[in-house]
């Protein structure tokens, strides 16, 4: 380009078109301005930051959990939700419901990750915790109405299914019964003001509650019905010190001694040890002579003069019940916790046609325990029964408290049996003591038992044994039962 000077100078001055071509170039020259002059401000994007962390949750089986989070940053953010690690697909907005909660999901964390053109940031770990869902209370055996004699308890129970923890109250005529909080409750003895009264117990849990049908208690006089059925129970090798006032024994300190009446001096036959023995001398008064838990197959007896056999030649009814027998055989031998020294019958060679594991009669008179409960619903309980636990359940190689666990567990099963409410007796006893001869304990049951009454006249197993032929009428009096006092001082009429 010229200089415009330069321009002017070669005569082309005077061009009104050039002059105005050079005006309008000088004008866009001075418009585009210069290295300094200011220029429009840029913003830079903010990156994500979480403001509210996503919380843990707490459902139940089958409800959904909705997860949560805030977040500032430069929009548009974007959100992708993980669980345990792993993103979740369509799951990319702020808020996650999942679908209905499974015990599989137990345990489940969730995370989310914000982003946007400037960064990303991960939330917190929020935990699923998926619990059961709440089934309200459903009675599924409702309590049943009782009949005892005056002085007797009653027991009223409730079985039903629910969410733990499930709570109980029962009702005695539409009130409450202050302490009767239990699945089972049992009277006080009961007078005849006691007759027509109307129990119930309301079952509750967080998901509800529920009232049961109402158990009428009936009462009766007991009258002059004799004794006519008589339970013997056989605890081991534990003296009654052990037993009395200890907190292992509730049900016999609590339940047993206020309904019934005990002998505080009950020995077992003088110098008469271990087991065996003494479960001889219940059954014949006398040891025969026998000092050692010898098996049926070395110590076994020809004589005929027994108990059971004295029954069985006055037609009257015997069994003994044993825990762990099957029954399908006379159990001459050991086997799980049954103990053939804890179970004289089997020791006398006309029960077991001289030890034969297939005696019929063996067979028809020692029964497995399981049986007693049907016999009793049934009414077809034998006159005199003979119950021995097993070796856990009667103290013998178990603890106080699992053989008072066993006793509250099935003493009721008898007491609340026809056979016991007309004209039934039970015998609690051990079968020795420990380091010597006792006292051990005796607790009578009956409806013509002393209710709390105890005594300190000395007896022994002579008296127990005494007691039954007595009751049962047979005779002659066996071994030391011939001069052994009765223990009729414990019942209000004998027999």
């Amino acid at each position: 380009m010229k200089p415009l000077n330069a321009s002017m100078r070669s005569g082309h001055a005077g061009t009104p078109g050039t002059l105005l071509t050079l005006l309008l170039l000088g004008l866009t020259l001075s418009g585009c301005g210069s290295d300094s002059s200011p220029s429009s401000s840029q913003v830079n994007p903010v990156p994500p930051a979480i403001t509210t962390q996503p919380a843990s949750e707490t459902v139940s089986t089958g409800q959904t959990a909705t997860f949560t989070v805030a977040a500032t940053g430069t929009a548009p953010l974007s959100y992708q939700w993980q669980k345990n690690g792993t993103a979740i697909g369509g799951a990319t907005a702020a808020s996650y419901t999942t679908a209905a909660t499974t015990a599989a999901d137990n345990g489940d964390q969730f995370t989310v990750v914000v982003s946007n053109a400037a960064g990303s940031v991960t939330s917190k770990a929020a935990a699923l915790t998926v619990s059961s869902a709440l089934v309200a209370p459903t009675i599924t055996t409702q309590p049943a109405s009782q009949t005892v004699s005056t002085g007797q308890t009653a027991t009223f129970t409730v079985t039903a299914t629910g969410t733990a923890p499930l709570s109980y109250q029962w009702q005695k005529n539409g009130t409450v019964i202050g302490g009767a909080t239990a699945a089972r409750y049992t009277t006080a003895a009961t007078t005849a003001a006691d007759n027509g009264d109307q129990f119930t117990v309301v079952v509750s849990n967080a998901a509800g509650s529920v009232t049961s049908k109402a158990a009428a208690l009936t009462v009766t006089t007991i009258g002059n019905q004799p004794l006519k059925t008589v339970f013997l129970i056989m605890m081991e090798n534990h003296n009654w010190s052990a037993i009395t006032g200890s907190s292992t024994a509730p049900y016999i300190n609590n339940t047993l001694l206020a309904i019934g009446a005990h002998a505080a001096q009950y020995f077992n036959p003088p110098g008469i040890h271990p087991s065996l023995p003494n479960y001889l001398w219940l059954e014949a008064g006398t040891n025969f002579g026998i000092s050692a838990d010898d098996s049926p197959s070395t110590a076994h007896q020809s004589t005929t003069t027994h108990l059971v056999t004295l029954l069985k030649n006055a037609n009257i009814t015997w069994k003994a019940y044993d825990e762990d027998i099957d029954g399908s055989s006379c159990p001459l031998s050991n086997v799980s916790g049954y103990a053939t020294k804890h179970n004289p019958f089997v020791y006398f060679d006309d029960v077991t046609n001289s030890l034969s594991s297939t005696s019929a009669y063996c067979i028809a008179h020692v029964r497995p325990f399981t049986e007693l409960a049907t016999d009793l619903a049934n009414n077809t309980v034998a006159s005199y029964n003979f119950i021995t636990p097993n070796l856990i359940d009667d103290m013998h190689d178990g603890t106080i408290a699992q053989g008072d666990t066993w006793l509250a567990t099935h003493v009721p099963v008898i007491l609340n049996s026809a056979a016991y409410k007309q004209g039934g007796v039970i015998f609690i006893t051990w079968d020795e003591g420990e380091g010597g001869d006792g006292p051990i304990g005796m607790i009578v049951l009956s409806p013509k038992a002393k209710v709390g009454y105890q005594n300190s006249i000395h007896y022994d197993h002579s008296s127990t044994l005494r007691t039954v032929e007595e009751i049962l009428k047979v005779s002659p009096m066996l071994g030391g039962a011939a001069n052994q006092t009765d223990l009729s001082d414990l019942f209000t009429s004998f027999p």
